[in-house]
């Protein structure tokens, strides 16, 4: 009987404490609250500045976040994708273009652009990549018609204007009406050049023309310069002839009244006293005839015999 009752197990000793089922239901509590916040916050999400947050739901969108600040989804059941708002530059693929006077050229763009209605860019577009593809057709289509009405020469020397006005702004116009009337949800903001080529085959002919078209206009700046020069060196000249005439003539004037007044001086002087002129004339005759050498053979009455000689009478 005492082996009986050895083997007997009390229910009692092996049931679990009431403290412990509270310690459990707390920490199942606890974990299930654990996960339903971070299921909370997962599925929580920022909206930044410049960006657009798509709500996808099974792929289909359910709404658009644009404004910045917190937004949510519907857990497991809805994905969210961003989409920018700020402008894009999209790299246009090099064009070959036919210009107006029949040469090819190759036209390399680049556009600014953005994103105006993402529901539109999303139902029409789907992706960037596709948006920019459909723009870009539509852009090379509008380049070739504006550029087709221009010379090769005036798109080269950066004179791209059309008798309409500036061809980049016409192209953004014609482009900007083509993506509304195809609701794609995209806007161009602006267009430019970044250069123009010419194919491999015509560039060196080209560069040729071009050389001796500016090889003729620096011939005709020489010659022109040549020409004006040649007329300033006659007009020069002949200013110079008559600054000379007007002072010969003033000269010769001059020496005339001189010489006319030395006379009268002359005169004068003769005739207060005869005889003392006659005397000074003579002896300054002989500073120019008579010299350390001089032989001079004079009859005796000559008058250098008599003054010579002193008489005077």
């Amino acid at each position: 009987m005492s082996d009986d009752r050895n083997n007997v197990i009390d229910i009692e000793d092996k049931k679990v404490p009431e403290n412990w089922r509270k310690y459990v239901q707390l920490g199942a509590t606890a974990v299930v609250l654990i996960v339903l916040i971070s299921v909370i916050i997962s599925n929580l999400f920022i909206v930044e500045q410049g960006e657009y947050k798509v709500v996808r739901q099974f792929g289909e969108v359910v709404r658009i976040e644009g404004e910045p600040g917190l937004s949510y989804k519907i857990p497991f059941v809805q994905t969210v994708t961003t989409l920018p708002k700020y402008q894009l530059v999209y790299d246009i693929p090099t064009a070959e273009i036919h210009t107006r006077d029949k040469k090819r050229m190759l036209a390399d763009y680049y556009a600014v652009w953005r994103i105006e209605s993402p529901q539109q860019m999303i139902s029409n577009a789907r992706t960037i990549e596709n948006a920019e593809a459909i723009m870009g057709e539509i852009i090379f289509s509008a380049i070739r018609a504006e550029l087709g009405q221009l010379d090769f020469d005036s798109i080269i020397n950066d004179e791209s204007e059309s008798s309409r006005g500036n061809v980049s702004e016409l192209v953004r116009e014609r482009v900007n009406a083509s993506l509304e009337s195809g609701n794609y949800g995209i806007t161009l903001s602006d267009i430019r050049m970044k250069r123009a080529d010419l194919p491999e085959e015509n560039e060196e002919a080209v560069y040729r023309r071009m050389i001796s078209e500016r090889q003729t206009t620096a011939q005709d700046y020489l010659s022109e310069g040549d020409a004006e020069a040649t007329r300033i060196r006659a007009s020069t000249d002949m200013r110079v002839q008559e600054i000379v005439a007007t002072a010969t003539a003033d000269a010769n004037e001059i020496i005339a009244e001189g010489e006319s007044e030395a006379a009268r001086i002359y005169n004068e002087a003769f005739g207060q006293d005869i005889e003392f002129y006659s005397l000074y004339r003579t002896l300054e005759s002989y500073k120019k005839t008579i010299g350390n050498d001089t032989v001079i053979v004079l009859p005796a009455d000559a008058p250098y015999t008599r003054l010579l000689m002193g008489l005077y009478e």
